[in-house]
């Protein structure tokens, strides 16, 4: 294990901001913002006029709870850009979440907004113990997900070298990691643990690596998982948190003490409730986490319902900074798997069966963990008809379902062909999935 770097902090002005002063910029912030809505996004000028609802109403950061929740299902029926609060002209970048589930949601930046995001990232980078004077891999796939670009031209703003490897081929991986002299590593912690298990394969030593730090995030980990990346690559390892719907990563980040993600709140807006009444939990609970954007120009989203399942810690970090911080995420109040990074929706894989004649929409999936990575498995039903006793046959129909799941998940899974009514038919998530995952724990 590395020495530890001492904590350092990008923009002290405003991550050490005194709690008055930043809960007087916040609702000045949040004015503004409800303003802004109102008058550029159809959905908020319809909501506020149909519940009365004056941007002059807001008088403290309470009042906020007068007003309702954006949920998922409000930006997808807004799809493309029915959320936008200015014209395509003014917007510099586009992402989208995978659509699993229906239409992607899509996002737009603005050229503030890029600069808002980047400065988000170096705040990220720095409390995670990365400089200027670092060599930043990173492993994210570079295109749609906001991940990649994302941590791309933070690092650039806080001068490091980028080294813009996106995910994938890992024996190439190491080969830049050890040649470059990479110092921080940027990918999901799984495919960090498989990294580290491909080097100690291939012979080389965590001492031939300048690794230094990880900066990891995309998925839940453990606290178990974070102490074997951290002694097999030498590294400190730090997670954070973010969502493309009202940024990106960015919105909180761990620092170097390892106890909970910082919220970026000059920039956002936090709230946990209870996600079956939806009420406000006291300081402490946990509960659902709930974002409001304050300074986003392009898609302004006021009071949206994450699913992630997550606490506020209010209590002072060692590190210095005043804001509060979340926990880790320990689940959603969806049913989004999460592998490999990706989001998966056993409703999707139902699309994909009922679109192919040879199939039955009944189907298991398991899920297991082999070495670092997540392994799924789709035991698929046939149809009477189309049942063969002939192993090339099915070969071929099981091919064919894979690239099928491929396309539509992003992700590859080895399909198991059964007879058909051999599958359960009890409706439900716990029908459909098998977890061998759950049994680990943050220890």
């Amino acid at each position: 294990m590395t020495q530890k770097k001492k904590n350092h902090i990008w923009n002290p002005a405003a991550e050490k901001m005194a709690r008055p002063e930043l809960e007087a910029l916040q609702l000045q912030r949040l004015r503004d913002t409800m303003g802004y809505a109102a008058l550029h996004v159809p959905f908020y000028r319809k909501l506020f006029s149909k519940e009365g609802i004056s941007p002059d109403d807001i008088r403290s950061l309470p009042d906020i709870l007068g007003i309702p929740f954006t949920t998922k299902q409000d930006l997808q029926e807004g799809y493309p850009y029915g959320f936008f609060a200015v014209p395509l002209k003014d917007v510099v970048r586009l992402h989208s979440s995978s659509g699993t589930t229906g239409k992607p949601t899509v996002v737009g930046y603005t050229r503030k907004d890029l600069d808002i995001w980047s400065e988000l990232i170096a705040r990220l980078l720095y409390a995670g113990g990365v400089s200027q004077e670092d060599i930043i891999q990173i492993s994210f796939g570079y295109g749609m997900f906001t991940g990649g670009f994302g941590l791309h031209y933070g690092a650039e703003k806080i001068g490091a070298a980028v080294v813009p490897v996106s995910s994938g081929n890992t024996n190439r991986q190491i080969m830049i990691m050890k040649d470059f002299g990479t110092t921080a590593l940027v990918c999901t912690p799984s495919y960090s643990l498989f990294l580290a298990e491909s080097i100690e394969e291939a012979g080389i030593s965590k001492d031939d690596l300048k690794l230094r730090f990880g900066l990891f995030g995309g998925e839940p980990w453990t606290e178990s998982m974070r102490r074997q990346i951290e002694k097999r690559l030498g590294i400190q390892a730090t997670d954070n948190y973010g969502l493309s719907e009202v940024m990106g990563p960015g919105v909180s980040y761990e620092c170097l003490e390892q106890k909970g993600m910082h919220l970026a709140e000059d920039h956002f807006l936090f709230e946990i409730i209870d996600p079956d009444t939806g009420k406000v939990l006291p300081p402490g609970e946990t509960g659902e986490l709930v974002i409001t954007t304050l300074t986003k120009e392009a898609v302004p989203v006021i009071r949206y319902r994450t699913r992630d399942i997550t606490r506020i810690i209010s209590e002072p970090c060692a590190c210095g900074r005043s804001s509060r911080r979340m926990s880790k995420p320990s689940g959603r109040t969806d049913d989004m798997l999460i592998i490999r990074g990706v989001n998966v929706f056993p409703s999707q894989i139902e699309t994909v069966l009922m679109q192919m004649e040879e199939t039955d929409p009944h189907y298991q999936l398991v899920i297991t963990r082999e070495g670092a990575l997540d392994e799924l498995e789709v035991h698929v039903e046939i149809k009477d008809a189309f049942f063969s006793d002939e192993m090339r046959v099915m070969n071929e129909l099981a091919a064919r379902i894979a690239r099928n799941m491929k396309n539509a998940l992003g992700l590859s899974a080895k399909i198991k062909l059964v007879e058909p009514k051999t599958l359960q038919r009890t409706e439900g998530k716990a029908a459909h999935v098998l977890d061998m995952r759950r049994h680990l724990k943050n220890r």
